[in-house]
C-alpha cells in the first residue's frame, strides 16, 4: 500500500472592512448575500455606521478582496491579521519587518 502525503497550505486570516453609503447599503448587503459571505460579515448600519466587517481565511490579500462586491471593492480595506504568542520578541519582530 502506498501512502500519499498532501501538503496543507495554511491560510492567512484577513480583516475586511467595507465602508459604504446609506444609499448603497441595501444593494451591498444583497450582493454580499448573493456571493455567499453574508454570514461572515457584521454590520454597523443600524447605528448609522455604514460599514461591514468580516474576518475570513484566504491564500492572499487579492483572494480575500474577492469576498467584497465590486460595488465597494476599491474602497474596501483588507488587512492581513496575525496573533502574538505573548512573547515580546514576536511583537518586536513584526515591527522590525515594518521598518
Amino acid at each position: 500500500m502506498t501512502m500519499t502525503t498532501h501538503t496543507v497550505n495554511k491560510m492567512d486570516r484577513y480583516l475586511i472592512e467595507t465602508p459604504h453609503t446609506a444609499r448603497d447599503c441595501k444593494m451591498l448587503v444583497e450582493q454580499v448575500y448573493a456571493m455567499g459571505y453574508l454570514h461572515n460579515f457584521d454590520w454597523g448600519c443600524e447605528v448609522g455606521v455604514h460599514n461591514g466587517w468580516a474576518i475570513i481565511e484566504a491564500e492572499s490579500e487579492a483572494q480575500a478582496r474577492l469576498a467584497v462586491p465590486s460595488l465597494v471593492r476599491r474602497k474596501a480595506r483588507v488587512i492581513k491579521l496575525s496573533k502574538f504568542d505573548g512573547r515580546l520578541k514576536s511583537h518586536e519582530m513584526a515591527h522590525k519587518n515594518m521598518e
